[in-house]
């Protein structure tokens, strides 16, 4: 266990290697124990290069409440335990809302970031993810409810963590990120519109920005056939 800013515990899995270390920040209610990220941290394992796994304060095996998690909570998270435990550059790897994340994570690292791999990455899922009425029940200090298609339980919205997500939107300006930027997006996501890969894109400052787009995929990304275009990409890189 890893003792993050604030005194939380946060569980991770580290192994050493050629670099750039890989870190992987998981989506929205998600772990080190998901599919993705176990491919990349098997794949690294394989090929002999380091990588970062850990799980948010309030998921998986951390410490704490998801109820209090926010985004930037867990951007310092992320930042604190590269610094402690990597020497030298990272790719981060931000799947849905860690795509969001890496962004966040990124500006605080700056030149210690070789490049970033966006899976269905889902930056400002505050504004977009959310209707006028929900938007403002939110503000007013409710939880927000929503149908989860991936598990029995509905998925919560806690007003904390979407002012915080307020507080951090980067589509609508320059995003002063010069790096390498991968995107992978299926074109059959219902939960994070394809075209958000798209005005990323646009909105980042670097010029070495690549969108593959997937037809026949959906928000998982996580078929074979996905998850082998993910490694191959992380090879070029």
């Amino acid at each position: 266990m890893f003792d993050a800013p604030g005194g939380r515990r946060i569980a991770y899995r580290h192994i050493p290697g050629k670099g750039p270390t890989l870190v992987f920040l998981p989506g929205y209610m998600s772990d080190m124990a998901g599919s993705k990220v176990s491919a990349v941290f098997e794949w690294a394992r394989t090929e002999g290069r380091a990588c970062l796994l850990f799980d948010y304060s309030g998921c998986g095996k951390s410490e704490g409440d998801f109820a209090d998690g926010t985004l930037s909570q867990w951007r310092d998270e992320a930042v604190a335990l590269v610094k402690a435990m990597v020497d030298g550059p990272v790719i981060l790897i931000g799947s849905s809302m860690g795509g969001w994340l890496m962004l966040l994570a990124a500006k605080q690292l700056r030149a210690r970031v070789a490049a970033l791999v966006g899976i269905a990455a889902a930056p400002d899922f505050t504004t977009w993810g959310f209707g006028a009425a929900d938007q403002a029940r939110l503000a007013a200090g409710e939880i927000v409810l929503e149908d989860n298609p991936y598990g029995p339980e509905p998925t919560p919205t806690h007003p904390g963590f979407w002012a915080d997500g307020q507080a951090n939107l980067q589509l609508d300006g320059d995003i002063a990120i010069t790096c390498p930027v991968r995107l992978i997006h299926g074109q059959r996501d219902i939960d994070v519109p394809w075209d958000v890969s798209l005005r990323l894109a646009k909105a980042l400052h670097s010029d070495d920005v690549q969108v593959v787009l997937v037809k026949d995929a959906d928000h998982r990304l996580s078929r074979p056939q996905d998850i082998a275009l993910l490694l191959r990409m992380l090879a070029a890189l």
